[in-house]
């Protein structure tokens, strides 16, 4: 049974009917969500009790209607059909869906439905791309460097792209031949002292790196490139040599350095 506690999770839209006389619903529900017409049964709103919509057709809430006596949820409608699919039938909804039913799952909170999602495609791969990414607590923001410099520039040059260049590299470099043989895991750690020897930054616009998985860098190149065209920002990659800055005893950085060419129009 839903409680009146619900009444603080509720849209502004809604006003809480506690004191008030339980309101009653018909059988046959017609809705307004967002300017698109739904018709349902109250039971099916009503599948899963600990979910908003069971809250606000509980009888405890007062809900506006539109002119034509529809119950309206102030929500995009676009994607609420997959939502009553799942509540009639436990229908998932077809996979370019995924990513907005979900969303509209969390602000219905159907855990049922959230729960099913999870374990699909593409929020499984999603999940697995996270915990990569999550090995890299940089990475939001040299995203948002990436956007702000091209942008910059391009509004400089009044170009319709820009040009960076990224350095993206896995391992701390160079690992000397008496390194190497040392080498035998995903971890290589060094002495403070040692370290120094072979700390700089390479010249370059914005650096991923390291880090610690079996992912490599065309994986991290991959997720830079598609959550660049997720902004609606086309984003071309290629290796235009290495970092050659001079180290010590004959060695050089040698990490890769990529041209990004950021495409406005």
């Amino acid at each position: 049974m839903v409680t009146t506690a619900f009444c603080s999770d509720m849209p502004s839209h809604l006003v809480c009917a506690s004191g008030a006389p339980r309101l009653e619903f018909p059988e046959v529900i017609s809705l307004n969500v967002g300017g698109t017409y739904f018709t349902t049964r109250l039971s099916t709103l009503r599948r899963y009790e600990d979910t908003m919509l069971a809250a606000m057709f509980s009888g405890r809430h007062h809900i506006p209607r539109d002119a034509e006596g529809r119950f309206f949820i102030d929500r995009d409608g676009a994607y609420f059909r997959d939502i009553l699919n799942f509540l009639r039938e436990g229908e998932l909804p077809q996979r370019d869906h995924v990513m907005a039913v979900h969303r509209e799952a969390l602000y219905y909170a159907i855990g049922p439905l959230l729960d099913s999602l999870e374990d699909t495609q593409p929020l499984t791969g999603e999940k697995v791309r996270q915990a990569f990414l999550d090995l890299l607590p940089y990475y939001k923001d040299n995203l948002e460097r990436i956007v702000e410099i091209a942008k910059l520039r391009a509004m400089q040059r009044k170009a319709r792209f820009a040009k960076l260049k990224i350095c993206v590299y896995k391992e701390e470099m160079p690992i000397t031949p008496y390194e190497r043989p040392l080498f035998n895991s995903l971890r290589f750690e060094r002495t403070a002292s040692e370290a120094k020897l072979f700390e700089h930054h390479c010249e370059v616009d914005v650096s991923f790196g390291p880090w610690e998985a079996v992912a490599d860098v065309y994986d991290l190149l991959h997720c830079i490139v598609s959550d660049l065209a997720e902004r609606g920002i086309t984003a071309d990659q290629q290796c235009i040599g290495v970092c050659d800055k001079h180290l010590i005893n004959h060695y050089y950085c040698k990490r890769p350095i990529y041209e990004f060419k950021i495409t406005w129009w």
